[in-house]
């Protein structure tokens, strides 16, 4: 809606200006004398024929005076030829309209007997001008003559020009009057397809709506996402601003800046002073130019100093290349510029070889561009054409004065021309097929009667390319990507690098040829167009505040995560089985461990278990062969048995612990060790119980006597042990250990423990047992003092002492660890209670038996107290 109100106001504006010059003009424009500059305002290029075509080209270029508001209709702009300059590059659209008419004229099919012939006017971005090359067209003489014709014979059919948007705005609103039909062969505009506000124009470009994605695209292969923008203050600026920008923040690529110039003809001392500075002064290496050619026209003036060193990256529509004689193109050394892909027209090349100026003599403007193209001019106006350059070709010129190559504007005239050519041979056909009588030589069509057929027209064209004037049937653009690339001797060329076809399968729509590029001062080196710099793999983003996503600054990954690309916004967690390295850019396989029986610990563990098992086993042995002597026997052989029988299995029990966890060994490690050791607990408090009892029933009389009985030991042990049992029993029952791996206790190992199961059972398995240590140590403290000889009550005292202080620290200690230490902290635990509950017991009596059998017999016991 906004863009169509201001094509409305650029109407009204126009029609405004319209009547402003119709009443403004003075007398003097009425007069016959030609102005001092005509060839460059009346019709610069011609060729008479039956039927004619108008054609606006940009050929030369003006500054735009210092006359402004109504002082500019009332001064004349054609006096002073010193503001018009050739821009010479453009000379092929005008080789292109005649080559055109050529093949048409002496094609036997098309059109047989009339001839097609064009003017060609030069086209300006200047309201003013625009308006005054319209007028003189449709007058036909040099002199305004507003809606009068000064032609002899009306055989003007149609227009070819527009080489913009706005250009086709403003001439349509004049042509339009007279139902001319317009070809225009500038960028394709969606706004420009709307028939009811612009009914005679016609567009011949392919649609360009793919453009911006192309140059992102590019943009995020070299991975450049700091660049600048610069485009036309118009609709089709901002357009392209809308679409590049939304395509960027897919591509995580920011607009350093953005200009918008003004698209009219301008002073080119003026870019130096308002918009290069900050284009040169900004950061950003690369550069997108979006724009027409003639609209940038202040860039081609604009003479940029060498550092600092931008890639620029233009459009399709505006010519890289082109640029006046007297500035030079370094600062576009390497640079890319989107063309585009169209087929080679056969013949073209051949016909420009053969353009002269001596082969045609009347034809002042090929002369005029002859002296300017090979600077013939300046001291020597009147030099001849003989002596300059006699065996000079278009072909020998640099491209940025001509280019042999048929350039996209130009491809599009030569289809606009052909175009016009069949529609007036089907208006000739469906007139012959009506009233042959009418249809022969003098036949000229009303330029409003070709629209019904101009509209409908598609044909092949010489290149093999088939042309639809229905602007919903147009194919979409593909692009070349070119490098711009001047050598040594400064021959410059376009290179191709790349290709850009929207519409194919994806990974084959973009293609680049990066060992073909040439980066200008840089070399083979890629430059760098980035706000912040890149971050390594191990790091990650993290925004600016309060600036765009490209400028970040770099922080490492969280402790666990990595990342292996450059520029990450996230870092990963290494998978569950894997570790991240000290850079955390890579995951490395965790090592699976455990207390393994062939690891050092292992073995330790192992040895120091079996040698005291062995021990227990040894001193059991004694207390079996001895078991007749008085120690033995005083301090109830049965209970001694089972005691060391049970430190036995308390010592090989340690070992299910050891080895890589299994079904097996889980279920059985824990319960196994409870209810061992609440064997030897009991045992023990059976021991201390019976100690305590002996001393009572030596009293006269003490019922106590009947208790002091090994039934009554016996018993102690199966019900404290039964308990244990029952204990175990539940938690096997309700939840029984398995085996586990525990996977974040130790950087990159893989820890395979048991998973206990049910926290509560095992520490109800271990607190009964710790309760029973309780008892027997608090009944041995009780009854340390009592007088016997074989009085076991001190050393169960120690023994228990010990064992209850290795378990009262094992608690601590056990849920501090983790994993494989959790496993040596309880073998430990074990093995240390079980050797204190050993030595402290059974050491003192073994040293009795074996080094001091004379106090192991009744007279030895006798004699020791009565001392």
């Amino acid at each position: 809606m906004f863009r169509e109100m201001v094509f409305h106001i650029q109407r009204n504006t126009f029609w405004l200006l319209s009547a402003l010059l119709l009443t403004l003009l003075p007398v003097s424009v009425y007069k016959t004398e030609g102005p001092l500059c005509f060839p460059k305002i009346s019709p610069s290029f011609s060729r008479d024929g039956d039927l004619m075509i108008g054609s606006f080209l940009p050929l030369y270029a003006v500054k735009v005076n210092n006359v402004t508001g109504s002082a500019i209709f009332t001064s004349q702009p054609n006096k002073d030829c010193r503001s018009y300059q050739w821009l010479h590059k453009n000379f092929q659209q005008a080789m292109t309209m005649r080559f055109a008419m050529q093949e048409i004229n002496r094609d036997p099919v098309l059109l047989p007997n009339i001839s097609l012939g064009f003017q060609v006017y030069n086209a300006y971005h200047s309201d003013e001008r625009t308006l005054e090359s319209s007028l003189q067209w449709l007058t036909g003489e040099s002199q305004l003559v507003p809606n009068y014709s000064c032609r002899k014979q009306e055989k003007s059919v149609a227009v070819i020009g527009g080489a913009t948007s706005a250009l086709s705005v403003q001439m349509g609103t004049l042509l339009e009057l007279y139902n001319f039909p317009q070809i225009s062969f500038g960028p394709f505009d969606p706004i420009l397809t709307d028939k009811v506000q612009f009914p005679s124009l016609y567009q011949m470009s392919p649609k360009d709506i793919s453009l911006h994605q192309g140059v992102v695209r590019l943009l995020a292969y070299f991975k450049w996402t700091w660049v600048g923008l610069v485009t036309t203050d118009d609709l089709r600026g901002e357009e392209f601003l809308c679409e590049m920008t939304g395509k960027m923040e897919k591509y995580d690529i920011c607009a350093a800046f953005t200009e918008k110039i003004p698209v009219s003809e301008r002073r080119h001392e003026e870019s130096k002073v308002d918009f290069m500075p900050r284009i040169m002064e900004s950061s950003a290496k690369v550069v997108v130019i979006h724009g027409d050619t003639d609209s940038l026209m202040v860039l081609r003036y604009s003479q940029v100093p060498l550092f600092p060193y931008k890639i620029w990256i233009t459009t399709s529509h505006w010519d890289i290349t082109m640029r006046p004689c007297y500035v030079d193109n370094y600062n576009f050394y390497g640079s890319l510029t989107f063309t585009y892909l169209t087929n080679e027209v056969p013949g073209f090349k051949s016909f420009l070889r053969t353009v002269s100026p001596n082969k045609d003599p009347k034809d002042i403007v090929l002369k005029d561009f002859w002296l300017s193209a090979f600077q013939c001019q300046g001291e020597h106006k009147s030099l001849e054409l003989e002596q300059c350059a006699p065996n000079a070709t278009l072909e020998s010129l640099p491209i940025y004065l001509f280019d042999m190559t048929i350039s996209g504007l130009s491809y599009t005239i030569y289809n606009g021309v052909y175009a016009v050519a069949w529609a007036l041979h089907e208006e000739l056909l469906r007139k012959s097929e009506i009233s042959p009588e009418e249809a022969g030589e003098s036949w000229v069509p009303r330029p409003w009667q070709l629209h019904s057929v101009l509209k409908d027209i598609q044909f092949h064209n010489s290149a093999g390319d088939q042309v639809f004037m229905d602007e919903k049937r147009r194919s979409e653009a593909q692009y070349d990507i070119r490098n711009y690339v001047i050598f040594l001797n400064d021959t410059e060329f376009l290179v191709k690098v790349g290709q850009f076809l929207p519409n194919t399968q994806p990974g084959q729509d973009f293609t680049i040829f990066e060992e073909a590029i040439n980066w200008g001062w840089l070399n083979s080196k890629i430059p760098r167009s980035v706000c912040s710099d890149s971050c390594h793999p191990g790091y990650r983003k993290t925004p600016k505040e309060g600036e765009p996503i490209c400028c970040f600054t770099c922080s490492q990954c969280p402790e666990g995560e990595i990342s292996k690309q450059i520029d990450v916004n996230q870092c990963v967690k290494c998978p569950e089985d894997e570790y991240p390295n000290k850079d955390r850019d890579r995951c490395f396989p965790k090592v699976v461990t455990f207390l393994d029986f062939t690891g050092s610990l292992g073995i330790a563990l192992t040895l120091i278990a079996v040698s005291f098992s062995l021990l227990t086993a040894l001193v059991l042995g004694v207390f079996v062969k001895f078991r007749d002597t008085p120690i033995v026997k005083a301090n109830n052989r049965a209970l001694s048995y089972t005691l060391l029988i049970s430190l036995t299995f308390c010592f090989l029990c340690s070992l299910l612990f050891i080895g890589r966890p299994t079904a097996a060994t889980c279920l059985l490690r824990q319960t196994t060790f409870g209810v061992v050791f609440t064997v030897a607990v009991a045992s023990i408090l059976a021991k201390t119980i019976m100690v305590v009892l002996a001393f009572r029933v030596t009293r006269p009389g003490s019922i106590i006597r009947m208790w002091v009985q090994s039934r009554v030991s016996k018993c102690i042990v199966l019900v404290c042990s039964g308990i244990q049992v029952i204990l175990c029993g539940i938690w096997l029952g309700t939840s029984p250990p398995f085996p586990d791996m525990d996977l974040h206790s130790e950087p990159g190992h893989i820890i395979i423990q048991c998973n206990e199961g049910s926290d509560i059972a095992f520490y109800c398995v271990l607190g009964y047992m710790g309760f029973l240590a309780f008892g027997s140590f608090t009944v041995a403290f009780l009854a340390r003092s009592l007088p016997d000889t074989f009085n076991e009550a001190k050393f169960i005292t120690f023994s228990m002492l010990m064992f209850c202080s290795v378990w009262v620290s094992f608690l601590p200690t056990y849920q501090s660890t983790k994993g494989q230490d959790m496993v040596v902290v309880e073998i430990f635990s074990i093995l240390a209670s079980s050797a204190g509950l050993l030595g402290c017991i059974f050491l003192p009596k073994c040293y009795m038996i074996l080094l001091r059998p004379d106090r192991n017999i009744q007279e030895g016991i006798k004699r020791k107290v009565n001392s």
